[in-house]
């Protein structure tokens, strides 16, 4: 099952639980798997056409209606609606689901004008927007309940298109700010969110092969509120944190650390991301490799770095 699978399934399993839950797309409902819910419940499912400005005060002018909405569109469109969403949204603290799609690289090859490498920096901004992205499709599943049952309030799930290699097991905790531990170690401490985390585990076993040292590897999944007490733990237990995102690290999950870090414990700190921005690829995966964001690569900085080779 693909991460939008995973939401897909999760809002019709919803709808069967909450009368009150409508979900409202931008033209994408195929590509978002939103469809599945439409099919199920007509009655509670909008269309609102290409136009995600309508969407966002559409779902907002529902919440304030007293229903529970959905708002879905691709992350980088659902981007053009930053002031619906920071005005009609987030400032007055309503009660919408921000579901973006076929985030970071995922939709690899429409080119860069469809990759969101922006939007966790423009969404961790506003005030009282939650902020996740899930690792795997085990994981967006869990994000979808954890949002509409847990934060009344707005929120932004960010989820890819079709890679999204297993990394959580069903039995995996999933609780909004609380960071899950996938591996434990005392020389270093990788910090992602995100599929890429699939590339940060495999980066780990490399340099325990390589070089011998033993990294801890930390599914951040909540940006925001991010999850304070363990990047300090692991600053304090390793003197050494790698960010790694499908993202710019200007903004992104590298700039969420480094401002813990900054405020709490001052820690040596090495940020992962997006190199610039993408181009039409045959996968993921080329783009992964463009950018330095494949296990081997990671690997490298992260050696280069304990050398003191200037990344």
């Amino acid at each position: 099952m693909t991460m939008r699978d995973a939401v897909g399934r999760a809002l019709v399993e919803l709808g069967e639980e909450d009368p009150d839950m409508v979900v409202v797309t931008a033209d994408v409902a195929r590509s978002t798997r939103t469809s599945w819910f439409g099919e199920k419940f007509p009655e509670r499912f909008v269309n609102v056409g290409i136009g995600e400005q309508d969407l966002v005060d559409f779902a907002a002018g529902l919440a304030l209606a007293g229903k529970r909405p959905w708002a879905a569109a691709f992350a980088m469109f659902m981007m053009r609606a930053w002031e619906q969403i920071r005005n009609t949204i987030d400032r007055m603290r309503l009660n919408v689901k921000l579901l973006a799609t076929h985030s970071g690289f995922s939709d690899h090859s429409d080119g860069s004008s469809h990759q969101s490498l922006e939007d966790v920096a423009l969404m961790r901004v506003l005030h009282n927007m939650v902020v996740v992205v899930p690792a795997d499709a085990l994981e967006a599943y869990k994000a979808v309940r954890a949002l509409h049952w847990d934060v009344n309030g707005p929120a932004y799930l960010r989820v890819g298109r079709d890679y999204s290699p297993v990394i959580t097991e069903p039995e995996t905790p999933f609780r909004i700010g609380n960071a899950n531990i996938l591996r434990d170690g005392d020389d270093l401490a990788i910090v992602g969110c995100g599929p890429i985390l699939y590339q940060a585990l495999r980066a780990a076993d490399i340099l325990e092969k390589k070089i011998g040292v033993k990294p801890a590897v930390i599914d951040m999944h909540t940006i925001k509120p991010i999850d304070r007490h363990t990047i300090v733990k692991y600053a304090q237990k390793t003197g050494f944190i790698v960010t790694v995102e499908e993202h710019y690290t200007r903004g992104g999950l590298g700039g969420a650390v480094a401002e813990v870090l900054a405020e709490e414990y001052p820690t040596r700190i090495l940020m992962i991301g997006a190199r610039g921005y993408g181009h039409s690829a045959r996968s993921i995966e080329d783009l992964y490799r463009a950018h330095c964001l494949v296990a081997e690569c990671i690997a490298k900085r992260i050696e280069e770095a304990l050398r003191g080779v200037k990344n």
